[in-house]
């Protein structure tokens, strides 16, 4: 095999194999990216609810607190409830936007096989 040889095959095999591997893993990690981020805020912010909540309740001396934070448990649970749901789409949007991205790289991979494949059945390598 000569050097000339070498590099070709190096070449098709980057190209074919390392650089498709490289944009799916590039692509999957900047996905888990922003899942944990967004998993992270949401615990966050309902991990901030439910002290505020426990605070409510500790801060109840009288039937009027008591009161109070009855009618705040409503509001609370439309706010919670609200959250919940920007959360599931949001969460829902990163899965959808994880999965296009994905089919697109392996069509555009299959494609650059496939041209690949072609090329080498019009154009046998040499043999010397």
């Amino acid at each position: 095999m000569t050097k000339a040889t070498t590099q070709k095959a190096t070449e098709k095999f980057e190209s074919l194999l390392v650089e498709p591997a490289r944009a799916y893993g590039s692509l999957t990690l900047e996905y888990y990216e922003k899942l944990m981020a967004t998993q992270l805020e949401a615990t966050r912010r309902y991990a901030d609810f439910g002290l505020a909540q426990a605070r409510a309740w500790i801060d109840v001396r009288d039937a009027e607190g008591l009161k109070k934070v009855m009618e705040d448990q409503q509001k609370v649970a439309q706010d919670l409830g609200d959250h919940l749901k920007a959360d599931a789409e949001k969460l829902s949007g990163l899965g959808q936007d994880y999965l296009q991205k994905s089919q697109k790289l392996v069509e555009e991979s299959m494609k650059s096989a496939t041209a690949e494949a072609k090329t080498a059945v019009d154009k046998p390598a040499d043999t010397k």
